[in-house]
């Protein structure tokens, strides 16, 4: 028996060592491989059956729901952090939380425990927007399939997706057209300041000072700084995409519609959402 433990817990060791270490040798990320893929197909089933859930039960028992979405949200950004000092790798060029998805986090976790409704419009604009373009071209690195960085990588940005599109089908989130206004300003406005900072501390948050390491989307245009007006057009593209769907459904109803789940009668009782 102890020599079948000893064997066993033998065998285990190089396992974690592959999941954990920074000192990574197996497969690296493949854009579309098969777990990327995987990975992407579990985001969509998770959001389907969240709001299926959050759509069948009292507006009263949602907060277990955004409590559950609020703590592992945090646990896995935490453990990042912890991933990073214990492979000494963290910097404050790399680990500051100010990454738009890192600090999406953070606003989702705080949002859904509070709930702060008045950030329900950065978790549905920047929050879906940017976690759907980090989900399908994530910063892993060289980290492939079964290491600890890509799954926590495509965990956050997944879950921050799911948060996004959580307030709006289960707690009724409506945006009006000036929700873009207010985002793509104060967007524009955090990015000038973390530009600054990078320039003051050598950093590249944001990737607002230079192309990320990592392939993405940015690869196809121009160089630095003329790639930022393409991102500033996506930007603003993607906010009214968003958008869109609520246009569509007050002009059709000609009348904000009703939080998800409720009746006319009882929806006309909730305060609207609007951001």
């Amino acid at each position: 028996m102890v020599g079948q433990t000893g064997v066993r817990s033998f065998s285990i060791v190089p396992v974690v060592i592959r999941f954990w270490s920074a000192d990574y040798s197996g497969d690296p990320f493949e854009l579309f491989g098969a777990p990327h893929v995987v990975v992407l197909l579990v985001v969509v089933l998770i959001s389907a059956v969240l709001i299926a859930r959050g759509r069948s039960i009292p507006l009263q028992r949602h907060s277990s729901l955004r409590m559950i979405l609020a703590v592992i949200l945090v646990f896995n950004e935490v453990l990042w952090h912890v991933w990073a000092l214990t492979e000494d790798m963290y910097t404050i060029h790399e680990m500051l939380p100010l990454h738009l998805c890192s600090v999406m986090v953070w606003v989702c976790a705080y949002a859904l425990i509070k709930p702060e409704r008045r950030l329900y419009g950065l978790m549905y604009f920047l929050g879906v927007a940017g976690s759907v373009q980090a989900l399908i071209t994530p910063d892993a690195g060289i980290y492939g399939f079964p290491h600890f960085r890509f799954l926590q990588t495509m965990i956050s940005h997944g879950l921050v997706f799911v948060a996004g599109i959580y307030v709006v089908a289960v707690e009724g989130y409506r945006p009006e057209l000036r929700s873009i206004v207010r985002v793509f300003v104060g967007l524009n406005l955090y990015a000038l300041v973390v530009g600054l900072l990078n320039a003051a501390i050598g950093s590249n948050y944001l990737y607002v000072n230079g192309k990320p390491p990592t392939p993405s989307i940015i690869d196809l245009m121009h160089g630095w700084p003329w790639y930022l007006l393409y991102l500033e057009a996506i930007a603003l593209g993607l906010l009214v995409l968003l958008y869109l769907p609520f246009l569509r459904t007050r002009q059709a109803a000609g009348s904000p519609p009703t939080v998800a789940g409720q009746t006319a009668e009882s929806a006309a009782s909730i305060p609207r959402i609007d951001d």
